[in-house]
């Protein structure tokens, strides 16, 4: 059965050896996010974190790297946890044809069984705090699954929007929220603001892991979260509604966070360590009132770290975002066999494809570079044959050095767009973007000489999936 709340993900971790409690006395800072950016550092397999001894905190219950490593990716969608990342992704893309699946609403939501309102709100005498980053400006949420509506057509379910936006704490009351503008939450905000209007907002913490995974998918405007979480789960997600906006929530939150962004309101916001590695420098963002907080007793506090990759949201982001790109590639493209947009979020691809025709593998790049997510992230294209696994890096660079000619494999696409926080855009929101296409060449580009390939022994694979068996089978 799939998991309804992060408390029953955390059981199943903790049963498969993928949950590591921490018992000694540690130090809000740098303790905890330095536990959890080794995570990244100690190979694959490594485990979720669970805190419960944390000094100055008398009631904290702190879980980190939850979906860190592709063992807990496995088992956040109900797969054995030795499950190679090439199958959990392939197993996405069969999950999300069973698009949509509608969400069901329960009532008693656990989230409600305290409350605070109005001028007693206060985040921290709720939330265990901390800083991810030495560089970081403050303490962020940076694991929240947010929600939105269109403030045009507010009651059409697909285009209510639930997705990961960084939040800084600037006050007990009040939050700092980086809307990207390619990102919903920033249509949602650009139309409430046309009309003079706050834009109402609820923000979750703690959420079932398939929720998560989700809330930071590349999905089309009108493409309902929760209705992609039912597919991905298998069963309905379930649903329940915020006391004081009226929304769609998940039903097994921890917290749920109600408030507005205030209309034209900015203030600075970071520097915040990011995904790309590189800290984002402050600017000047939207700010966020809270008027009310719902959440269960003790509520775990879930946060992940983000910094030089790998980390946890390196994980967390990599099949959601492949998968969209080769759904909406294949419409269009069905020669497309693959795409591996594990790194940086997207900002580097790379695409398996048959070919029509010569030059048919650079068409297939810049149409990726379109997309919606390709719009602000898809910075550099590699295309290869659909005999190349893109997620075999030796073969990707096997693929490129043998059979690209930069002269005319190599595209540069100057002054395109790109989110502000790739750290090579220049001015910020600006870049030149890369198609190399390290595809074998096709009439009527006839350049090269390709026309004796070698070729895997046909038993190949059948040996490849057998040793892996092997392998799983001595782990265990």
């Amino acid at each position: 059965m799939p998991y309804d709340d992060l408390r029953g993900f955390l059981g199943t971790l903790e049963k498969e050896g993928q949950l590591l409690r921490i018992s000694e006395e540690v130090l809000p800072e740098p303790d905890l996010a330095a536990a959890a950016n080794a995570t990244g550092r100690i190979g694959e397999g490594a485990p979720a974190l669970w805190f419960d001894n944390v000094k100055g905190f008398t009631d904290a219950r702190i879980a980190l790297n939850v979906h860190g490593s592709w063992a807990n990716h496995a088992l956040a969608l109900g797969l054995p946890k030795h499950t190679p990342v090439k199958e959990q992704v392939e197993e996405f893309a069969r999950r999300w044809d069973a698009f949509p699946v509608a969400p069901e609403r329960r009532e008693d939501a656990p989230w409600r069984e305290n409350t605070q309102e109005g001028e007693g709100v206060d985040l921290f005498s709720i939330l265990p705090l901390f800083r991810l980053n030495d560089g970081d400006g403050g303490f962020y949420l940076d694991k929240a699954a947010v929600v939105s509506r269109d403030p045009e057509d507010p009651e059409n379910f697909g285009k209510q929007n639930v997705g990961t936006y960084r939040l800084e704490v600037i006050g007990r009351n009040r939050l700092a929220i980086q809307p990207v503008p390619v990102h919903d939450v920033a249509i949602h905000l650009r139309k409430a603001e046309e009309k003079g209007e706050d834009l109402p907002i609820a923000i979750t913490l703690g959420n079932d892991p398939v929720m998560t995974i989700v809330a930071g998918m590349p999905m089309a405007y009108d493409q309902s979260e929760y209705e992609m979480a039912g597919a991905l789960r298998g069963a309905p997600a379930p649903i329940a509604t915020a006391p004081l906006t009226g929304f769609d929530v998940p039903w097994g939150s921890e917290v749920v966070i109600e408030g507005v962004i205030e209309s034209r309101e900015r203030q600075i916001e970071g520097p915040f360590g990011e995904f790309t590695g590189h800290y984002s420098g402050g600017r000047r963002m939207p700010v966020i009132r809270i008027d009310r907080v719902s959440y269960r007793t003790n509520p775990v506090f879930e946060s992940l770290y983000l910094g030089m990759p790998w980390t946890e949201v390196d994980y967390l982001v990599g099949p959601n975002t492949c998968v969209p790109l080769l759904k909406q590639l294949r419409a269009e493209f069905p020669e497309v066999q693959a795409v591996n947009a594990m790194y940086t979020h997207g900002l580097l691809v790379i695409i398996s494809t048959k070919k029509r025709y010569g030059g048919f593998a650079k068409a297939v790049a810049m149409r990726a570079m379109t997309t919606p997510h390709g719009l602000g992230y898809v910075a550099t294209v590699i295309v290869v044959d659909e005999d190349v696994d893109p997620f075999n890096l030796p073969q990707v660079m096997w693929a490129m050095s043998s059979k690209v000619n930069p002269s005319g494999d190599v595209v540069i696409v100057p002054n395109l767009s790109v989110l502000e926080l790739a750290p090579a855009a220049q001015p910020a929101g600006i870049t030149s973007k890369m198609i190399i296409d390290a595809t074998t060449p096709v009439s009527p580009d006839n350049r090269g000489s390709f026309a004796t390939p070698a070729k895997d022994l046909p038993e190949t694979r059948e040996w490849a999936a057998k040793l892996q068996r092997l392998m799983a089978e001595a782990r265990d």
